[in-house]
């Protein structure tokens, strides 16, 4: 942990969305909706991935999904399940980053992800990687991913020794695009609840 005073707080979520604004796949009028937590409309996809996560940890509506999918995604959670939803935060210098990992166990998170089309090494570049030094403290060593396009079942793994250089760049480049759009930001907590 930082002793620096907190000047910005973000969640891995926003900061993939800057990765997608960088890309071109977001707008910035998105982004900057996106920094002010503007009310948007859960797509599809979106609904069915938070379903299908409450059906492979809580057992919520597991009739919605194949059976075979579900026991191979739960063969890949930690056991025990120490706890779900995990709030974790990482200081780097003036920035704290927070956010919920959905599994640790006693040395292994897992977060697990739904796609329509997934590619190896997709979460390479993820910032919910970050929840590796937020949860060495609580013993955490590995982070998983468990994704599913619902037709199989895929895992990255990452471990404490991650290099996070692609992921602080884009920190650091997101840090100049708020400042650059302070007047547009409507949701102080980015700027650690601050005006």
């Amino acid at each position: 942990m930082n002793a620096s005073p907190v000047k910005y707080k973000f969640y891995p979520t926003l900061l993939n969305t800057y990765d997608s604004f960088e890309k071109g796949y977001v707008t910035e009028t998105e982004l900057i909706d996106r920094i002010n937590r503007l009310p948007s409309v859960q797509t599809e996809a979106q609904a069915k991935g938070t379903s299908f996560e409450d059906a492979a940890i809580k057992g919520i509506n597991e009739e919605m999904f194949d059976a075979g999918i579900l026991a191979r995604v739960r063969a890949l959670l930690p056991r025990p399940m120490v706890k779900t939803q995990a709030y974790c935060e990482y200081q780097i210098n003036d920035v704290l980053l927070y956010g919920y990992v959905d599994v640790i166990g006693k040395i292994m998170a897992v977060d697990i992800k739904t796609t329509g089309k997934y590619e190896a090494g997709n979460y390479a570049k993820s910032h919910q990687n970050f929840y590796l030094p937020a949860l060495r403290s609580k013993g955490i060593r590995k982070l998983r991913y468990v994704i599913t396009d619902f037709n199989e079942v895929y895992s990255e793994e990452y471990d404490q020794t991650f290099d996070f250089s692609h992921q602080l760049s884009q920190i650091n480049a997101f840090c100049q695009f708020v400042e650059d759009n302070r007047g547009k930001i409507t949701d102080y907590k980015i700027f650690g609840g601050e005006k």
